[in-house]
């Protein structure tokens, strides 16, 4: 979400990509409010239509809008060397573990064969890692936080924010049908404060998923609008990338996206250049095997 117009239909055929990811756009955090339709791509306004065969309305719509939005969130990100110096008045080391399971109990998240998880999203959430603390708010939805119904309303307007009225009106049906059923976010700060890591977890119907990430892969990958990130060890699935950087940036961001049934994960990574891309490929391997299924990683 949080500017170059991209044509969509030139990234990838996306009758194809529904079976095979939001639109994940960003939440405040990254997403600047002064976007305007001139940012989104025309053709975003078009539905999909369904597959042969395919009764149900595909989440197309949802999938091109959701392109331009982190098309957006990519190319809009500018973090300036003050918010690694920030300071943070909550220095928890980390968020509340699972309960510890006995051998007769069932675990108390992770996912089913199926790809449905389970369980609240602090805890899907990876507990923050040794060397890191808790960093700073993701906009108005803490750095720690398993999102109320509320607060996944208010996601999905910060997350339309900027594009048409029309196309804002479609994409809020689009989100009643597919519904977002939970969401979490947790962001954390390298002790040395070199760079920020915000991680969110969307879920919602796993078709929905799987499109919005694909598309994101695709629009990444063959639109030139940015450098390609590393790879996800074990996840093929999962793609970075990073926006162009001008000669002398002091500052990088990074953002990863993949899909793990249905949830929808992205990694935002803020910091001094040049990023340590080892770390935030740890980090976000960390978080995709806590989410692999079946059963729960601790």
């Amino acid at each position: 979400m949080s500017e170059t117009a991209v044509n969509p239909t030139d990234a990838v055929d996306t009758t194809k990509a529904v079976p095979a990811t939001v639109a994940v756009p960003a939440p405040e955090v990254v997403v600047p409010a002064q976007a305007t339709a001139e940012t989104i791509p025309a053709p975003a306004t078009e539905a999909v239509p369904a597959p042969v065969g395919e009764p149900r309305r595909t989440p197309g719509l949802a999938v091109r809008a959701g392109a331009a939005v982190v098309a957006a969130a990519l190319l809009g990100v500018v973090i300036g060397v003050g918010i690694i110096k920030t300071e943070y008045d909550d220095p928890a080391p980390a968020a509340a573990p699972a309960p510890t399971a006995t051998a007769s109990a069932s675990p108390a998240f992770g996912a089913k064969s199926n790809g449905t998880h389970f369980g609240s999203m602090r805890d899907l959430l990876i507990p923050v890692p040794t060397g890191y603390k808790l960093g700073p708010d993701a906009g108005a939805y803490g750095n720690d936080t398993e999102l109320t119904e509320e607060q996944r309303k208010a996601w999905i307007e910060d997350s339309i924010r900027g594009l048409p009225p029309k196309l804002q009106d479609a994409l809020r049906k689009d989100w009643q049908e597919w519904r977002l059923k939970g969401g979490g976010v947790r962001s954390v700060v390298t002790d040395d404060r070199g760079f920020v890591v915000t991680i969110w977890l969307l879920q919602y119907h796993q078709d929905a998923v799987k499109a919005d990430n694909a598309w994101v892969g695709a629009l990444g990958s063959d639109s030139g609008l940015f450098r390609l990130g590393p790879q996800i060890p074990g996840h093929d699935e999962a793609h970075c990338y990073l926006p162009h950087a001008q000669p002398g940036q002091k500052v990088d961001s990074l953002i990863c996206s993949a899909a793990e049934g249905d949830i929808r994960v992205e990694m935002q990574v803020e910091g001094i250049a040049p990023l340590p891309k080892d770390k935030a490929v740890t980090i976000f391997n960390q978080q995709l095997d806590r989410l692999a299924r079946p059963g729960a990683s601790a």
